[in-house]
């Protein structure tokens, strides 16, 4: 077999690897008010995720997998130590907070393991400005845009069902979270599903395997949809319980504000192209929902753990991926 194939393969099971941790740690999202909520049981949701998060490829395209892609690095600086360096990078950051229960941005991982591998092998004129400084402002943008719609559609719910007995608003909402739920995996699909699929196709096509047009393979994108859901199934629950219960106490109209803010977030920036972190868009739809009841109902010490855990993500994959390639160099 050629060598050149082993190693393109090792690094798609590497590829693979951070696809299992993104699952557990940021698909979760997908499901995490939903289940809090008790609407649906934890394997239930996760299909109901999965089916959604497939169908958003056909609804919103692939902008943001091409951001990142084209606009975070220069590249023609791509080759395979870069991306098995930053798959490295990003893999033992998500895997380490999601094993200590932290809702973190698997993507901002891939941006920070993909800036540190790039600096070390051509410096820091090798990453793209434009692209970098669009995710920073994203950052504190996406959980801002979350919480002030999670109050405002909170706001309105209220005025309208203020008058109904709790019962049948809990029944209202019971059904539609199954709605709600859907529209936010679609966003959260079409913003982060298709992130692992993306960097497997630029491999390939940088060691020639596609050809000469740039396309996803069928194989790879199920690969990666599979390997997403399982990490889910297997290891997502700390986080989820982070999400759905120790930030504050939701119920299904709470779950449903959080879920339809979250998800206008999501489908309003992926249809621009801009990658935002679907696991701060969603935590700042529940802090805002959370808020509206007392501004005590959120845990704010857990909030403060989450920021802290957002802003070294980009840095703190950055210096694992730096580390990564200096030690693939040393051996090669």
């Amino acid at each position: 077999m050629d060598n050149n194939i082993i190693i393109v393969s090792i690094i798609i099971f590497i590829a693979l690897v951070f696809d299992f941790y993104n699952g557990a740690n940021d698909a979760a999202n997908s499901i995490s008010t939903i289940v809090a909520t008790k609407v649906l049981r934890p394997f239930h949701a996760v299909l109901w995720a999965a089916f959604f998060n497939f169908v958003s490829f056909l609804i919103l395209g692939t902008a943001v997998a091409k951001t990142i892609g084209k606009g975070i690095i220069d590249i023609n600086i791509v080759d395979n130590t870069l991306i098995a360096s930053a798959m490295i990078g990003a893999s033992l950051w998500t895997m380490i907070c999601t094993k200590i229960g932290l809702p973190i941005s698997a993507s901002h991982a891939l941006v920070g393991g993909l800036v540190g591998s790039a600096i070390v092998k051509a410096g820091i004129n090798s990453l793209i400005p434009s692209g970098i400084y669009k995710i920073a402002i994203f950052i504190v943008l996406s959980p801002i845009i979350g919480a002030l719609l999670g109050l405002v559609i909170m706001i309105i719910l209220f005025n309208i069902f203020q008058k109904s007995k709790p019962y049948k608003i809990e029944n209202i909402f019971k059904k539609g979270q199954l709605v709600s739920s859907a529209l936010y995996s679609i966003g959260h699909g079409g913003n982060d599903a298709q992130k692992t699929a993306g960097i497997i196709a630029t491999l390939l096509f940088s060691n020639g395997y596609l050809g000469d047009s740039f396309y996803i393979p069928t194989w790879v994108a199920l690969l990666s949809y599979f390997t997403i859901a399982l990490g889910t199934l297997a290891g997502g629950w700390k986080v989820v319980n982070t999400l759905g219960h120790k930030l504050t106490k939701l119920r299904p109209v709470d779950g449903f504000a959080a879920e339809l803010g979250a998800a206008i977030t999501l489908h309003s920036v992926t249809l621009l192209g801009i990658p935002v972190s679907t696991t701060h868009t969603i935590t700042g739809s529940i802090i805002g929902v959370g808020a509206i009841k007392r501004i005590h109902s959120v845990r704010w010490g857990v909030s403060k753990r989450i920021i802290w855990a957002w802003i070294l993500t980009i840095p703190g994959s950055a210096l694992v991926a730096a580390a990564s390639i200096y030690i693939i160099n040393f051996f090669k």
